[in-house]
């Protein structure tokens, strides 16, 4: 993992985000890359101590106040000490499938970077461009019988989606609710800085305007798995990539609130993450808000982490009730053949192990220029419009844009339904001698298209939600710039948590009420009452997310909380730091 040269609180990770650099072995031993968070306004002084210590600034990003620099080895705790850094983090190497990697850190169970094995190939042999992982799941057959997606919404809770080209069409994305940090900025609410977001939403519905048949559509072209399906994005993650679990929770209890208001029809929700808490499932509020969309009808499709072959799944993927998607490897190949279970991709337990697993590895979704991803990983850039990522997110989105195919078809499919046929139709995959990848299948939606559910019901016990919201958070945790986090039975306004009223009211789809979630005012605008505005084509709901509004009597101004409890202290991002989001670029 990454090193942070700064006293973090004891509950805290120390990882954040680690930036592949492509060195010759002369410089290897020699300059390394690091990223520079800084205090706002303090571009100019930083940049004189980084140019006085030999270091090179090679990328800017200005939305997150953060700087990409190559520096001499060994002076990072030197740079760190500058007054107005907030925090240096360097690379470390991780081995993954022979390959030296880079971490990314967070609990996006994704990886980025290139991969040599597919040098040379054309979109054609790339059996991970989106033609490529369409075709090894059959999603082109489900095509050719006239199922698209076409109805079906699929709601993306994650870092924002961006209407770049492929997701740019008329009434494609829907904006929900900016839950995330970044609503305080006009130019920052409901886009994507983070890039990860639009990322999974272009592997689920990516559709290129004038591509009339998608079936036949070039493989260059950006065709998801659910073309004609529509997004739902409900931002929670920052352009730094830092949410906390009560931001993701709120988001669920608006999906569900929300499912069917103004002719929305959201039937799956994509949940591209997770953290590292082990409370049991049937306390943990972040399972039971997974639970509540369930039973509210919407299929919930959760990455499985990132952790390999000895790793539990995350919260709230071990969940019982939802679907917990591993990652498939290809291989480099188009061969189905050869398909294994991806070595980075969590086994679980004997207890809950993934449900299925789908293309995880080195896929080519659409790229969200500028982001912080794009910008920290330009290794994985494939072509100009597109950028290569790995791990159980992207699986997710895959089986997402399956499910949206599946509903169309049939619309009366249960939650339960969905998962025990998409389950007994999976397709073997080879064996990696580990016992625990024993029956976990590829996702084949062709075949599951066709299958009818048998004894679907699943009979294990409900949640409550009765448990710790901090427990939910694992080593997930925000922080303030001084190491203060956010820790204990509070949600990010810092109010207290009440478990068992919370509970009751997600379950009653009661938690929303105009601006304010589980009783504390979050926004000024018309989230509940469903004020669009005037028209849906990247329309946001009407109001200003949170803007001049007070979070629990601490006025949130700009990045830094303002009354005196508060004074001086700013959410660092650390992107979920846990281990679930972390992984390693390939090339």
């Amino acid at each position: 993992m990454s090193r942070l040269w700064k006293t973090l609180a004891p509950c805290a990770l120390t990882a954040a985000l680690a930036i592949p650099f492509s060195a010759s072995p002369a410089h290897a031993a020699t300059v390394e890359t690091v990223i520079v968070r800084e205090a706002p306004g303090s571009t100019g002084l930083i940049a004189g101590a980084i140019a006085a210590l030999g270091g090179t600034i090679t990328s800017t990003l200005a939305g997150v106040d953060t700087v990409v620099v190559q520096l001499p080895t060994g002076l990072a705790g030197t740079l760190a000490g500058v007054t107005g850094v907030l925090e240096v983090t360097t690379n470390v190497g991780l081995h993954l499938l022979g390959d030296v990697g880079n971490v990314l850190s967070g609990t996006y169970s994704s990886r980025f970077g290139a991969d040599a094995a597919l040098n040379g190939k054309s979109t054609l042999e790339d059996p991970g461009s989106l033609y490529g992982t369409a075709r090894l799941v059959n999603a082109d057959q489900v095509w050719n019988s006239g199922n698209t997606g076409q109805g079906i919404d699929v709601a993306v809770i994650d870092s924002g989606v961006s209407p770049v080209p492929g997701l740019d069409g008329a009434n494609k994305i829907v904006y929900g609710p900016d839950l995330s940090f970044d609503s305080q900025a006009s130019n920052l609410q409901y886009v994507d800085g983070f890039g990860h977001g639009t990322h999974m939403a272009g592997i689920i519905a990516a559709h290129d305007a004038g591509v009339t048949n998608v079936s036949g559509a070039s493989p260059d072209a950006a065709v998801g798995i659910a073309p004609d399906a529509r997004i739902v994005s409900v931002k929670v993650a920052s352009a730094d990539g830092s949410t906390d679990v009560s931001q993701v929770i709120a988001g669920i209890n608006w999906v569900v609130e929300h499912q069917h208001d103004n002719g929305l029809n959201i039937r799956v929700l994509n949940l591209s993450f997770g953290t590292d808490g082990t409370q049991n499932y049937l306390l943990d509020p972040l399972t039971y808000a997974a639970e509540v969309a369930w039973r509210h009808g919407i299929v919930v499709v959760i990455a499985a982490g990132n952790d390999g072959v000895l790793a539990p799944l995350t919260n709230p993927a071990y969940d019982p009730f939802v679907i917990a998607v591993g990652a498939s490897d290809h291989h480099a190949t188009v061969a189905r053949g050869d398909d294994t279970i991806a070595d980075f991709s969590s086994r679980g337990t004997t207890t809950r192990r993934p449900d299925l697993a789908a293309p995880g590895r080195s896929i080519a979704g659409l790229r969200d220029p500028g982001s912080l991803i794009d910008t920290a990983y330009p290794s994985a850039v494939v072509g100009t419009r597109y950028f290569r990522g790995s791990g159980t997110s992207q699986a997710t989105a895959v089986t997402s844009g399956a499910v949206a195919l599946m509903l169309q078809a049939r619309p009366w499919l249960t939650p339960d339904d969905v998962k025990q046929v998409l389950v007994r139709t999976a397709a073997p995959l080879a064996s990696t001698g580990v016992a625990l990848d024993r029956g976990v299948g590829r996702l084949d939606v062709a075949a599951a298209n066709r299958a009818l559910p048998l004894l679907s019901h699943q009979w294990s016990k409900a949640a409550t939600g009765l448990g710790s919201i901090d427990a939910a958070r694992g080593t997930s945790i925000q922080l303030f710039d001084d190491g203060v986090a956010l820790t204990g039975e509070q949600d990010v306004q810092g109010q207290p948590w009440n478990a068992s009223r919370w509970a009751a009211d997600a379950m009653a789809g009661r938690t929303w009420s105009g601006g304010w979630w589980n009783g504390t005012e979050w926004a000024a605008n018309a989230w509940a009452t469903g004020t669009w505005g005037s028209g849906w084509t990247g329309r946001s709901w009407t109001g200003r997310s949170w803007t001049g509004h007070s979070w629990s009597g601490r006025s949130w101004t700009g990045r830094t909380w303002s009354d005196a409890a508060w004074t001086g202290h700013s959410w660092t991002g650390h992107s979920w730091t846990g281990r679930s989001w972390s992984g390693a670029s390939y090339g």
